[in-house]
């Protein structure tokens, strides 16, 4: 656990008095509030305390969060976990859907496909169902316009329980804010004979979006206190635990993101395995703390990756994933988010996968018709990436000792030709994978392995206890795609500090591409700027439509049209700051920021001016 007393009361998130007109999920977190000046080794202590604090039972300072641990929140998960039991024994005529946007509709894909797949692999039917705003596009590129549409979001789920008699909904909205979600959940309490609504998010119910939604009479909030109204009577479910303030504010990928794993796959597996009591669910979420210390006891091998990230990114370079199985899931998944997060260019960092489609398992199926951006297979890696990669590029290959390593040495023997920034993050599982020829006599490499440990540059290796079991294996690869997140998530964050994306601890360059991130937006200029909201809306305007004269049209468009022309724009939020700061024009804002790498001096070159 972390050190409270490293923190003085005024700079505890948990107290009422800090940041009090943000949600958990919204907040800065104080421990990251340097985070764009450390170096790498600090980064990766400050992200490792960070992800500490969703392992918590109560939280101090008056406002009464429940974390993790408390009692209330796994008795929820018990709960909905013999739900899920219910239909996973009785599944004719069911159906669980896993409903999210971003983040947590690419977790709700990763989570249904993989347990489909253990499902299909013991002979039982698939009952699991995912959606995600936007679409199967949305799992490779950011497609957040669909957030803002609670309509959209009741029709996608109604297309997919078709048919169904009883469906278990399980909506993920990390700062129960998406209007897509709040959609869904308020079609299944009106269809209550049918659906059982479960919210999953990381804020308490007041905190919700309150905002009105345009062409849609309720609100977030509304509907999480019906629903939490319902769950007096068990008709309806929240699992909220306050997991703290992401490293990056407001950037849900990180914490929220693992904690919407945790929480997905502690509800699965105890269904599957008829373990959903107290004492067990707390026992496997207790497990995930374990995973969490056990990865960043590599702390300095994740550093030096971060450094070398970076150093790729000043460079004008790129970052690529090559992953085997899920983990190659778990690095398009990361590489997809850094685009509105970090205003990043869609090739800066990219994920690929063996097998491409037929691995990924997606219900829209292959869809490299659609572009480069999604042709992730290691073979379009190999016959439209590598023969552009230089030694400014960095390459991360993922996988387990249990994979083919014959076809990872083949292509990492093709990699390094170009650059000799070849890394890998490795799993191992005790003697698992290894021949039945080397078994019993660890002192030895396997040829493959002598051939891995010969080719890259570094390798950050993580052994796991070997698993008994098939099922038991299966729950240990799920733990492994979480060690990899974290290190993943690690690797482009830092990255894109050290390329100077990041303004202390927020994300001063980030897409404005729904309304939830055009409010945020306002919000980080109010408060560098110190303009009032109108102003700070305007200069947003402004740069968004990169004039100094917007019509009435674009003055009274809407949030979303607002945003669906600025997902087109680069350094909105910056040029808005600068404007705002300088008193000058778009095109001398502009230039302004060009004169600077890092944002962070661009901004502060007005803010001490």
């Amino acid at each position: 656990m972390l050190a409270a007393e490293a923190l003085t009361e005024m700079d505890r998130w948990e107290m009422p008095s800090y940041e009090p007109r943000l949600p958990v999920t919204e907040k800065s977190n104080p421990r990251t509030r340097e985070l764009d000046r450390a170096r790498p080794e600090q980064l990766v202590r400050s992200l490792r305390d960070c992800d500490s604090e969703i392992f918590q039972h109560l939280w101090g300072g008056g406002a009464g969060y429940q974390g993790l641990y408390s009692d209330s929140i796994v008795q929820t998960i018990v709960h909905v976990a013999k739900k899920v039991e219910d239909i996973l024994k009785n599944p004719e005529g069911r159906l669980i859907v896993l409903s999210g946007c971003g983040t947590s509709g690419r977790l709700a894909y990763l989570l249904a496909t993989s347990f489909n797949r253990l499902l299909t692999g013991l002979k039982k039917e698939r009952v699991l169902a995912y959606i995600i705003a936007g679409g199967d596009k949305a799992l490779l590129t950011s497609q957040e316009a669909p957030e803002d549409d609670p309509q959209l979001g009741a029709l996608n789920l109604e297309q997919v329980c078709t048919g169904k008699s009883r469906v278990l909904f399980i909506g993920i909205s990390c700062g129960l804010s998406a209007p897509f979600v709040a959609g869904q959940l308020d079609f299944c309490m009106n269809h209550l004979d049918v659906f059982t609504p479960v919210l999953l998010g990381f804020n308490p119910v007041d905190m919700a979006r309150n905002e009105p939604v345009p062409g849609w009479a309720l609100t977030f909030r509304a509907v999480a206190e019906r629903m939490l109204e319902m769950q007096k009577t068990h008709r309806a479910f929240i699992i909220n635990p306050a997991v703290g303030p992401e490293p990056i504010s407001g950037s849900s990928r990180m914490k929220a993101g693992s904690t919407t794993k945790i929480l997905l796959e502690t509800l699965l597996w105890s269904a599957h395995t008829s373990t959903a009591t107290h004492r067990d669910v707390l026992k496997l979420l207790k497990n995930y703390e374990h995973i969490h210390r056990v990865t960043y006891s590599q702390s300095e091998q994740i550093a030096a990756l971060v450094k070398q990230a970076g150093a790729s990114l000043q460079k004008g370079g790129h970052v690529y994933y090559v992953g085997w199985g899920t983990l190659g899931v778990i690095g398009i998944i990361d590489a997809s988010e850094c685009v509105p997060t970090f205003g990043a260019e869609a090739g800066d960092i990219c994920g690929f996968i063996s097998e491409g489609y037929t691995a990924m398992g997606n219900t829209e199926g292959d869809m490299t018709s659609l572009g480069p951006e999604f042709c992730i297979g290691h073979k379009d890696f190999v016959s439209a990436i590598l023969p552009n990669v230089r030694e400014s590029d960095s390459v991360i290959f993922m996988f387990t000792l249990a994979d083919d390593l014959d076809a990872v040495g083949d292509l990492a023997l093709c990699v390094k030709q170009k650059t000799s920034n070849l890394h890998a993050v490795a799993h191992a599982f005790g003697a698992y994978g290894v021949p039945k020829e080397y078994e019993g006599m660890p002192q030895h490499l396997t040829p493959s392995e002598d051939r891995i440990n010969r080719v890259f540059a570094s390798i950050l290796t993580i052994t796991w206890p070997r698993a008994s079991e098939e099922e038991s294996s299966f729950l240990m690869t799920l733990q492994v795609e979480l060690a990899t997140k974290w290190v993943l998530n690690a690797v482009s964050t830092g990255a894109h500090i050290l390329k100077g994306k990041v303004y202390r601890n927020y994300m001063m360059d980030l897409k404005v591409t729904n309304s939830k991130l055009f409010r945020r937006a306002v919000s980080l200029l109010q408060m560098f700027s110190g303009c009032a909201a109108e102003l700070c809306h305007g200069a947003l305007i402004r740069a968004v439509y990169s004039t100094d004269q917007p019509t009435e049209e674009m003055s009274t468009a809407s949030l979303t049209e607002h945003a669906q022309t600025a997902n087109t724009c680069s350094k909105v939020v910056p040029t808005a700051l600068m404007m705002l700061r300088w008193k000058c024009s778009v095109r001398e804002a502009r230039a302004r920021l060009q004169g600077h790498m890092i944002i962070r001096d661009a901004v502060e070159s007005c803010l001490t001016a």
